[in-house]
């Protein structure tokens, strides 16, 4: 069975308390169903796979990675060449980072169950050190993976999209983007979702201000 990311009544009467324009389209959308994997490993890796390409992209490498190899675990990405990751559409540079951050954990160089232990901040200096890994694959690790409560990401392109889409903004500087961060907190994932659903396109004839 699939698990989703976990949320209810206590985060959305929250949410739509804080904000008239948000509280309008959590009652259009709805509950969203976000596939969450509780495996750190496997999580990184396909974090790793869908930086800069779409959803359906990353989708279908990810599903390539799987019928190669089965279960993605450090053990069995160990056993691949840089080379074999290339050919099911990853890139050479992230061949190279999956390649590394494998090596790290085998070895015990990178601690990655201590990552569950960690607060949102330990884990994005931990999986900063990394090649290759920043702050917003951290920061999907903690939604995706971790299901940590207050995570909205200033590096997802769709996560600003979706607020210009709702508040019609023409730009989101940083200091805007943190006074939504700060409104929403401390269910700022549970925002980020119904972002990510406004820029998918979930509200019929909302458009970005930008186009």
């Amino acid at each position: 069975m699939p698990e989703y990311f976990t949320y209810g009544e206590t985060e959305i009467e929250y949410l739509k308390g804080k904000d008239k324009k948000l509280k309008a389209v959590i009652e259009k959308v709805g509950m969203i169903k976000r596939s969450v994997n509780p495996d750190l490993f496997s999580s990184i890796i396909k974090i790793i796979i869908g930086q800069q390409i779409s959803t359906k992209a990353q989708e279908t490498i990810w599903a390539r990675l799987k019928e190669k190899i089965g279960e993605v675990n450090a053990q069995q990405i160990d056993q691949l060449s840089e080379e074999e990751l290339q050919s099911i559409g990853i890139s050479f540079r992230k061949a190279g980072y999956i390649k590394n951050f494998t090596s790290q954990v085998l070895t015990n160089t990178f601690d990655i169950v201590a990552l569950k232990t960690q607060t949102d901040e330990e884990v994005i200096n931990a999986l900063s050190s990394l090649k290759g890994i920043g702050v917003w694959t951290a920061e999907m690790l903690m939604i995706f993976s971790m299901q940590r409560k207050d995570i909205v990401s200033f590096g997802d392109l769709a996560i600003i999209r979706g607020i210009r889409m709702i508040y019609r903004h023409k730009e989101v500087s940083k200091e805007r983007f943190k006074k939504y961060q700060k409104r929403y907190s401390p269910y700022g994932s549970v925002a980020s979702l119904y972002l990510w659903a406004v820029a998918g396109g979930a509200i019929e004839g909302l458009e970005d201000p930008l186009t």
